[in-house]
């Protein structure tokens, strides 16, 4: 009798605690139903990225030295070096620099491992196109800062971690 009071006991504990948990989701929903829906005019406001956000690489062609360090961390082996040797001064010299950003998966280990640092990550995630062919940047693309959102007067910049934007 003593065992089956105990499980009887168990279960209606089990049943409570679902109850509440249940009832927590479901005033989570209610929460967010009466919110109005924030709707961004994207090309006039632009969400700020955060301080740790991995944008497009931003490349600096006179600081490499053509170690190749970037395609042996790389997982998939992305970026293209092209140098030749120097022999008469015994140095590599860089001819062409190149990632496909239609295949690259921005996990950044290319700009944490670079000894020189030639590469950075920048705040641009723009990187739409219709042709698929055009997200394969050269040193020449890779080299050029996007303007931040910050500094651009005709963009009004909006806070990610705000919950919702009224209009006054």
């Amino acid at each position: 009798m003593f065992p089956m009071l105990t499980q009887f006991f168990n279960s209606g504990q089990q049943t409570i605690r679902a109850a509440r948990y249940i009832g927590q989701g479901f005033m989570i929903t209610l929460s967010h139903a009466n919110r109005l829906p924030v709707t961004i005019q994207y090309p006039y406001e632009k969400l700020m990225t955060s301080e740790r956000f991995r944008g497009r690489i931003h490349f600096e062609f006179d600081k490499c030295i053509a170690c190749e360090v970037c395609v042996r961390v790389c997982p998939i082996d992305l970026p293209v070096v092209d140098w030749k040797l120097e022999t008469d001064i015994r140095k590599k010299r860089l001819l062409n620099y190149s990632i496909d950003f239609g295949i690259c998966i921005f996990c950044g280990n290319c700009v944490e491992y670079c000894p020189t640092n030639c590469l950075s990550m920048t705040e641009e995630y723009e990187l739409s196109t219709y042709d698929r062919h055009e997200l394969n940047y050269n040193q020449i693309s890779l080299g050029r800062l996007p303007v931040s959102i910050i500094d651009d007067y005709t963009i009004r910049t909006i806070s990610s971690n705000l919950p919702q934007i009224k209009n006054v």
